[in-house]
């Protein structure tokens, strides 16, 4: 049994991935979340409180860190500020999770000789044009088009740099889009379905071209454990599980499974600097650790998904006015 320290873990993927471990190893976890808007304590309920505890605090907090980090096994960082819209609002608190909080986290983790493991994002990457046949790769030049993925760029630079210089027992992940249970309402996805849910009509940015590559959390999870057994010290892996999709495909799908027309959406203004296409080639962490995606049906997915956010609508429901009246006022 190992103790592992998940930051972020009251937020999507994180409370995703405790979800998992719990529920496939005899780990003990020990969830840091600063409980911002994104993180929900709703989201970490029914877990067995002889393997789990949550403590309440910011990742930007040195004493804390520092005292947490030594008595865990490995650090698995999840905590980011991650929404893009947000980060065009409001650039600064993206500048103090993703790159103090990560600066904070890596000092503590070579202090006490800790494994650490970071999680970030392929859009570090920047896009790729529509009609590109390549993919991300590990070795794809970062490109960031935005405050959010410059920071998650910055924070993956810190821990190599870590990892070079002071022999920090690190790995790093770059994972493509996530959907499933426990994801804010302000995302892509669960925003269509609690609009359909709550008789809103779902709004697609421009002309929904725009490509992700689509993984379940689930899958994510896994691939994080391999990585975390499996994987070499100062190593990236991608993460993605070849399902590409622009955001009109998604949205009609999505109508489709929830017995709408396919065109009962709006178009509403395109988010400045928008990215036309990610995707991920998964090769290295397939073939070096044998990891694979069990959620590969992505039609199935998102019927799964739908089906998470109308029986749990107690969990999205308090968030939901707040959200769309945000997105009101930035006309989208």
């Amino acid at each position: 049994m190992q103790r592992l320290l998940v930051t972020g873990g009251a937020g999507f993927i994180g409370s995703n991935f405790v979800h998992y471990v719990m529920s496939t190893t005899e780990n003990f976890v020990t969830v840091l979340d600063k409980l911002t808007y994104a993180g929900n304590l709703e989201s970490l309920k029914h877990l067995p409180a002889d393997r789990f505890q949550f403590v309440k605090g910011d990742i930007c907090d040195q004493p804390l860190v520092d005292d947490l980090v030594a008595a865990h096994d490995v650090v698995v960082h999840y905590a980011a500020e991650s929404h893009n819209d947000n980060s065009l609002q409001d650039p600064r608190p993206f500048l103090d999770t993703n790159i103090i909080g990560t600066y904070t986290l890596i000092e503590a983790a070579r202090k006490h000789n800790k494994r650490f493991h970071h999680i970030s994002t392929d859009e570090v990457y920047g896009d790729l044009e529509l009609d590109d046949p390549e993919r991300f790769t590990e070795n794809t030049p970062y490109n960031p088009s935005s405050p959010y993925s410059s920071t998650k760029a910055g924070s993956d630079l810190l821990v190599r740099a870590w990892v070079r210089s002071f022999g920090l027992q690190a790995t790093i992940s770059n994972c493509s889009n996530n959907y499933g249970p426990y994801q804010h309402v302000e995302k892509f996805i669960p925003r269509q379905i609690t609009n359909v849910i709550a008789g809103i009509r779902p709004k697609l940015y421009g002309k929904g071209e725009n490509v992700r590559d689509w993984i379940h959390a689930n899958d994510h999870s896994s691939a994080v454990l391999a990585i975390i057994d499996k994987g070499l010290i100062g190593e990236t892996y991608l993460i993605g599980a070849d399902g590409e999709k622009n955001n009109k495909e998604v949205v009609e799908l999505i109508l489709a499974h929830m017995g709408q027309p396919r065109d009962a959406y709006d178009h509403v203004v395109d988010r400045a600097g928008h990215d036309l296409r990610y995707a991920i080639d998964s090769t290295k962490l397939r073939t070096e650790l044998g990891w694979q995606p069990q959620f590969s049906n992505f039609d199935a997915g998102i019927e799964d998904t739908i089906d998470w956010y109308r029986a749990n609508e107690d969990w999205w429901r308090p968030q939901k006015a707040a959200t769309e009246a945000k997105y009101k006022e930035q006309g989208q």
